[in-house]
Order: C-alpha cells, then sequence, then structure tokens
C-alpha cells in the first residue's frame, strides 16, 4: 500500500507544468542534487527581411546611418484619421470656408542630428486601408496612392524647428512638431460637404467613406535627407475657420481637429539597407530593430536527460561593447522576448499574445552584466524534449527566435493592495536600436542546467 502511494506522489511531481517544483518538500534523504552541467546554444542572426507586423501607435519618419555597424533604415508612412462620433460645426462659419488648414506631426523623441534637413510631401490616399486588416513594415504604399499625382503639400524642416526663438523652443508648453500647411480649398470643401452631407460625419467610418479630401488618409513620404528618425506620436488635421460666437455675441476663431488614433491606421514602412555585412558575420550574432535582426538560437535538448527534475536551465546572451564613438549612437535594445520558432511563424503577435514562462519569456537587459539572462527556461526544455519523444516534434522543434519587444504593463494589484505589473499586450520594438551578441560559429552561448535525481 505504502508502495503505491510513493509510486503516485513520485509520478504526480513530474507533471509538465510542475517539472521544477516540490523538490523542496521532499526529505533530503529521498534526492540527490547534481552539480550543474553546461550545454553549447548555437546561434545565428535571422533576417526579417523589413516585414514585422506594424501595429503601433507610433509613426516614423527620417533616414539614419547607424554609425556603428554602418546599416541605413529609411522611414515613412500612411495615417488614417479619426472623427468623432458627437462630430459638429458652428451654424454661422463666415462663408462656409477654411481659413487655415494644416498637418501637424508631434514629435516625441528622435535619433541623430536635430539639424538636418528633410523634404516630406504629402499624397492622398485614393484606397482606403482596412482597419481590421494587418499591416506590415514592408507595406507599398504606391498600392494606396497614385504616383502620378501632386502632392498636396510639401515640406522642408529640420526636427528641431529653427523658425521660433529658442526661449520658445526650451518652453514647457512647447510640443515639438512638423507644421504642413494644406491648401484652404480643401479644407473648406470639408465644411460645405458637412453642410449637404452631415451623415458623412457621423462616426470614424462613415467619415472614411465620404469621399472628402484627406478623408481616406495620406501617405507621407520622404522626398531626401538623411541623419535623423523622428518618432512621431500623433499626426493630427487642423481645420481653422471664423464663426460667429452667440454666447459672447463676437466673431470667433473656430478649430476642428482629425487625428491618427488607434481607432484608425497608422501603417509605417521601413527600408533596410546594409544588412547583408551583418547576416553574414559569423562570428557574433545582431539584434537590430525596428524590422532588421533576430537572434535564432538552437537548443541541444535532445542531449538533457529529462528523466531527471530539472531545477532550472539559464541562458545567458552577453552584449558586445561598441567599438566606434559617436554621439549619434544606437540605443541597446531594452526588452527581448524568447519565442519558439514556430510560434512566431504562426502567429504570436498577430494573435496578440503575451509570454507564458513556458514556451517563451521575456527579459530586459542589464547594463551590470552587459548582457540578457533568461533565469529558468526549464519548462520549455521539458516540452521540446517530449514533443521529440512522442514524435510530435516539427522540423523547427528545438529553435528559438530572440526578438526585440516592447512590452506593456497592468497595474493590478494583489491580495495584499501591492501594484503587480503584469504583461498585457507585447509588439515589437520599433525604436531604433542594436545590439552585437556573443555567439555565432566561433563563440558558443552556454546553458547551465541543475538536475535533481530522487533516490532509488
Amino acid at each position: 500500500m505504502f508502495a503505491i502511494v510513493g509510486i503516485l506522489f513520485i509520478l504526480a511531481s513530474c507533471d509538465d507544468d510542475t517539472a521544477t517544483l516540490g523538490v523542496d518538500m521532499m526529505p533530503t534523504a529521498d534526492l540527490i542534487t547534481k552539480n550543474y552541467e553546461t550545454y553549447g546554444i548555437t546561434t545565428e542572426s535571422y533576417p526579417v527581411g523589413d516585414s514585422v507586423l506594424a501595429r503601433t501607435s507610433m509613426s516614423y519618419f527620417g533616414r539614419f546611418t547607424d554609425p556603428e555597424t554602418g546599416t541605413t533604415i529609411k522611414s515613412d508612412f500612411l495615417a488614417q484619421f479619426h472623427c468623432d462620433e458627437n462630430f459638429s460645426l458652428p451654424d454661422s462659419i463666415q462663408n462656409d470656408s477654411c481659413l487655415s488648414f494644416e498637418l501637424k506631426l508631434y514629435i516625441n523623441n528622435f535619433v541623430g542630428d536635430s539639424l538636418t534637413s528633410f523634404k516630406l510631401s504629402v499624397y492622398e490616399l485614393n484606397k482606403q486601408l482596412d482597419p481590421n486588416a494587418d499591416y506590415y513594415t514592408n507595406i507599398n504604399p504606391e498600392d494606396y496612392y497614385d504616383v502620378n499625382a501632386e502632392p498636396i503639400a510639401t515640406k522642408w524642416f529640420t526636427l528641431s524647428d529653427r523658425t521660433i526663438t529658442d526661449s520658445a523652443r526650451w518652453s514647457s508648453s512647447y510640443n515639438n512638431n512638423i507644421r504642413v500647411t494644406l491648401p484652404n480649398e480643401l479644407g473648406t470643401q470639408i465644411i460645405r460637404d458637412y453642410r449637404k452631407h452631415p451623415e458623412h460625419f457621423t462616426n470614424t467610418s462613415a467619415w472614411l467613406n465620404s469621399g472628402n479630401p484627406c478623408s481616406k488618409g495620406l501617405y507621407f513620404k520622404l522626398d531626401s535627407g538623411d541623419g535623423a528618425m523622428a518618432y512621431i506620436y500623433v499626426t493630427q488635421l487642423n481645420m481653422y475657420f471664423n464663426y460667429y460666437d452667440e454666447d459672447y455675441a463676437k466673431d470667433t476663431l473656430g478649430l476642428c481637429e482629425f487625428a491618427a488614433t488607434e481607432e484608425v491606421v497608422e501603417a509605417t514602412r521601413f527600408e533596410n539597407s546594409n544588412l547583408e555585412k551583418l547576416l553574414t558575420d559569423t562570428n557574433c550574432t545582431y539584434l537590430k530593430s525596428p524590422a532588421g535582426i533576430f537572434t535564432l538560437a538552437t537548443i541541444p535538448a535532445d542531449q538533457i536527460n529529462v528523466q531527471d527534475t530539472i531545477n532550472s536551465a539559464k541562458l545567458t546572451f552577453t552584449r558586445y561593447n561598441d567599438s566606434v564613438e559617436s554621439g549619434f549612437k544606437l540605443d541597446i535594445p531594452k526588452t527581448i522576448l524568447l519565442v519558439r520558432l514556430d510560434d512566431y511563424l504562426n502567429g504570436f503577435f498577430e494573435n496578440y499574445l503575451v509570454s507564458d514562462s513556458k514556451e517563451s519569456y521575456i527579459t530586459t537587459f542589464s547594463s551590470s552584466t552587459n548582457s540578457y539572462e533568461f533565469s529558468n527556461v526549464a519548462r520549455l526544455i521539458t516540452k521540446m524534449v517530449q514533443e521529440k519523444n512522442n514524435g510530435t516534434a516539427t522540423e523547427n522543434w528545438n529553435k528559438v527566435l530572440l526578438i526585440p519587444v516592447e512590452a506593456t504593463y497592468s497595474n493590478s494589484k494583489d491580495a495584499s493592495g501591492s501594484t503587480v505589473g503584469q504583461i498585457v499586450k507585447l509588439n515589437h520594438d520599433f525604436s531604433m536600436s542594436s545590439a552585437k551578441l556573443v555567439g555565432g560559429n566561433n563563440q558558443r552561448v552556454n546553458m547551465e542546467v541543475i538536475y535533481s535525481r530522487f533516490s532509488q
């Protein structure tokens, strides 16, 4: 009787999801803890091909050459505009005419030289972007606008606006932006269409299908310039007009705003150049965002003895220090995701998945160790070996990707009332970042595994 109970207990302790649990509960006489063993992990740079899911509320504009690697990235974008459901215009707009029509691209951050000159051209889209579709960073703008049409506006600018005073630029009330003037007659068409067809403005869907100027969206094309990349957090269409304010009994300047928000599509297009020399460098691997290079790791899971309990399996990816001094060097990717290659290819991001600490994990860069550490991927290793043993393993059964990501956390509370940050969303990292990692053909990455074994 006691022998049967003991066998059942041992089997229960080896359940898939509890492979690393329960060891401390056993009497010490029943356990033998092995010294850890080290396994070599092979790694290589994995080309993204400019194509990752462009699910982000930020847009990017510019061209920048990385002084460390010599690679260049170019970016421009397409954007639709949201129409509020309670949209209305005053009845007393003077001549039903637009006084001023403009775009403002608000800059949250940038990389590079703020005094670099860029030329921007703005085109109306002639094909609507589907708000329910997934768009990728290799989107072809020519599918959505007439390449033979004239732009509705052009603008030469620098990211640091030199048309305002230094005191205004550094004041707390100033929000850095690129201002583009549009033809007033386009705004007048919108006002007069509102008079005839207010149903065109009942919601965003009606607005997108109204046929009004800018209603299908705009393409912000980079014509020239190299040396900086702007992170644009709001793209806004502003329409000004004069109207008579009955409450104050006077003529007043009115403003109507249409903004690119998460309810509509913002699709950024990235083009990377000169990545080949990084991809063919077999002495290391790279992480490069946005839409650049991931690192692919092959884990020798079939060499690991899963008959014993795996207490922990630690993976550490060490970064090489930069070799070039520059005031414009890129940041290091802050957060990376370790995910099985098949899970990534089968729609990890498209399906809104987050790391589960079983088959996918996230970690952050440690400046003290100059590395990314995954402290325990034991459950993943156990899963891989089980698949190999039961015949369900795929061609990529033991391959994982390291991907720079941006994680969004909740502010939920635990039982004690303390704030607990749980991951609620993972997206590709679209900031300009780069890291050169130890690995490749000449230097292996080590995985340290610690076992526990039940005594006979």
